[in-house]
């Protein structure tokens, strides 16, 4: 990505900041996880068995171990090395806990995990083609993120992105990489739209449609909205998630991401109080639409509210 500075309505070109080692990427982020991930940091350069995790973090939004690994380099398989670590997460889990208590002072039960969320993170300032491909399926539990870093003390990250509707269980020929791939995908489950919409067999069409149409109204408030697909709710992400969608049968519940007293513009009284009532989500206050009774424009407007609010 190419970054300029604006002077005078004349643009001047900002030069790159090579990253000498890896290890340079990797201080850089284990310093500003939360800002860039929105993780917990845990430790780093985690010893186990033969191998040492780069970074060790946990999401508390999904309630899951999250490992990052940093590269240089572009000639190591990403999925080698990413259903390698994650098998041996799976077959280790108290080892993690007793890291996440002894590390953070903290009291988590490996029942508090949600072990089907486990994902890992690859951060290099260029990926080949051939690493990029090699995640394009529709299951598997790995984020490709490139890092720049400039002259002028800006540091982009952009994400690789994957379309792919292929199983990669389909595709993989050698019986021992077959193994573990099938190991970890009957633990790890990777959700997406199609498993939020379609999940329940008596949904009606008209709830799928809404969720569309509210989908891309909600992507129209900023360029920096980013979608995040969790175990019970779909959320839309600035810096911080300012809503969450629950898919229903009758419709679509909306937590937006504002503490109780926050919210000045539901003047028709269409938001519900659950400051004190367990939920899924972020924030106080929930909608509940459907697709019979619906004011798109006053409901994209408390969205709005909460977005701005979150920026």
């Amino acid at each position: 990505m190419k970054l300029y500075n604006l002077k005078d309505n004349e643009l001047t070109q900002v030069p790159l900041k090579s990253f000498k080692l890896e290890k340079d990427i990797q201080q850089l982020v284990e310093a500003n996880v939360e800002v860039l991930f929105d993780l917990e940091f845990v430790r780093t350069e985690f010893p186990l068995q033969q191998f040492r995790l780069d970074s060790l973090c946990y999401d508390r939004a999904s309630n899951a171990f999250v490992i990052i690994e940093y590269k240089k380099g572009s000639s190591y398989s990403v999925i080698d090395q990413g259903y390698t670590y994650l098998s041996l997460m799976l077959n280790n889990k108290a080892d993690f806990i007793l890291e996440y208590n002894e590390r953070l002072n903290k009291n988590l039960r490996r029942d508090d995990v949600d072990w089907t969320q486990s994902r890992i993170i690859f951060v290099s300032p260029k990926f080949s083609e051939y690493q990029k491909h090699s995640i394009n399926f529709r299951n598997v539990p790995f984020d490709l993120w490139e890092i720049t870093r400039y002259d002028n003390h800006t540091v982009g990250l952009n994400k690789i992105e994957t379309s792919s509707d292929v199983d990669i269980n389909d595709t993989i020929d050698n019986q021992n990489s077959t193994d573990i791939v099938k190991q970890v995908s009957n633990q790890i489950v990777k959700y997406d739209e199609e498993y939020h919409l379609y999940k329940s067999k008596s949904r009606p069409e008209r709830v799928v449609e809404l969720y569309f149409e509210l989908k891309n109204r909600v992507l129209e408030l900023g360029d920096d909205i980013e979608i995040k697909f969790g175990k019970q709710t779909i959320g839309f992400k600035a810096n911080k998630i300012f809503a969450d969608f629950i898919i229903y049968d009758y419709g679509i519940g909306i937590m937006l991401n504002m503490k109780k007293g926050e919210m000045n513009g539901d003047f028709k009284n269409l938001t519900r109080d659950m400051s004190k009532v367990g939920h899924w989500g972020n924030g106080d206050y929930k909608i509940s639409v459907n697709p019979d009774e619906v004011d798109v424009d006053y409901v994209i407007s408390l969205i709005k509210e909460s977005y701005i609010n979150q920026s």
